[in-house]
């Protein structure tokens, strides 16, 4: 494998080279003495301005914890997101920037399978929209519906916020456990296109909700990355907008105020029962719909927090009200990426440990995953009819 050393760009392995050094948090200082190679060596390899031999790719390789055939894969996607990470305010948290790195590998992985495959991932990008000074309330709602309409989902409840996303804008959408203070990452790149993380460990709705935060990150500031940290206050424009367009897209005014008048004319009341069955309708926490109700003036101010000071709603009382309908499936990996990779492995082109190491995976979840595609998988179903 590493005779092919000679006949590659010696730039392109650089490149691959100092993105892996990023990758793995090394300075180049730190490799040299580690190596005990000139830091001017380094730099001159980095740059392309010296083939690496091959006793010192294999070194590299050995010290960034990567192996030698995935630097020297030919469709391999080498990019460095960790940066611009690292250049937002306040994010240099071991805890984000390990997040930052998850993406960026997932994206990265995602983008080599489509390569090779054949099967790149379509867009549809909507505008860029310009926050314009005034209310911004307003601009956010009206934002949220021309999505709507754009989609075809009009004034209905929106099921699937992430298949949305990945299908019909053409994001690509990770959901993988991270540190609990961490709901979510966005970040545009020419070679990934828009790519976000979201924390498995929160619960579907929140998750819902920090997509269309990062998705309307995306139609406002496109090319600068976000972080969502619960424990950190929005404090810039862009980022109010984000969140009232989140909150607008999943429960348009509109439709929230006749769904009110409905419930209150049949009883005569709203009642809780009612906000939970409504926050259901609306595929929402019932925190965020009894929120919302509050900030279009259908609720008194603070009485979210006059329910939570009395109790809240204990779970039990909201499996009573939805039954099965409250149960829900977590996928770790989007369906798109599942077929991807066991298209791949159909075709051996990888085998269970690449792709194990593509998806930052165990062997055994791969495996299962493979295993449940199997079935009916290679089956023309229009050709069957």
């Amino acid at each position: 494998m590493l005779s092919i050393l000679g006949r590659r760009n010696p730039e392109e392995i650089g490149e691959r080279l100092r993105a892996a050094r990023s990758k793995a948090g090394l300075t180049q200082e730190q490799v040299s003495q580690e190596l005990q190679i000139a830091r001017t060596t380094l730099l001159a390899i980095e740059k392309g301005q010296r083939r690496v031999r091959p006793d010192e790719f294999r070194r590299l390789a050995d010290l960034y914890r990567v192996s030698v055939n995935t630097l020297l894969r030919h469709a391999a996607v080498h990019v460095d997101l960790v940066p611009r990470f690292r250049a937002l305010a306040g994010t240099d948290e071991s805890s984000k920037i390990e997040a930052a790195q998850l993406l960026n590998n997932l994206a990265a992985a995602e983008v080599e399978l489509e390569q090779r495959l054949g099967q790149p991932l379509k867009t549809n990008y909507p505008p860029e929209y310009t926050i314009q000074s005034g209310d911004i309330r307003l601009q956010a709602e009206d934002v949220a519906m021309e999505t709507r309409h754009r989609f075809g989902i009009g004034q209905s409840p929106v099921v699937d916020v992430l298949t949305l996303l990945e299908l019909e804008v053409g994001m690509r959408v990770f959901v993988r456990p991270l540190k609990s203070s961490i709901s979510g990452l966005f970040i545009y790149d020419d070679r990934l296109g828009a790519c976000m993380l979201l924390n498995e460990k929160h619960p579907r709705t929140r998750r819902a909700l920090t997509a269309l935060h990062e998705f309307g990150h995306f139609i406002s500031v496109r090319t600068a990355p976000d972080v969502v940290d619960l424990t950190v206050s929005p404090q810039s424009r862009e980022d109010r907008f984000a969140n009232l367009f989140a909150v607008s897209f999943m429960m348009p005014a509109a439709v929230v105020r006749r769904k009110f008048h409905e419930m209150r004319q049949d009883s005569g009341r709203f009642s809780p029962r009612h906000l939970i069955l409504l926050s259901h309708y609306f595929n929402v926490s019932i925190e965020a719909m009894c929120r919302r109700l509050e900030g279009i003036d259908l609720l008194p101010g603070g009485t979210w927090d006059s329910l939570k000071d009395r109790g809240g709603f204990p779970g039990e009382t909201v499996r009573r009200e939805l039954g099965d309908r409250a149960k829900e499936r977590e996928e770790a990996i989007p369906p798109r990426l599942w077929l991807l990779a066991a298209e791949a492995f159909r075709r051996e082109l990888f085998d269970e440990g690449q792709i194990a190491q593509m998806l930052s995976m165990g062997r055994v979840e791969v495996r299962g995953m493979l295993d449940d595609l199997e079935v009916g998988g290679n089956d023309d179903l229009q050709s069957a009819s």
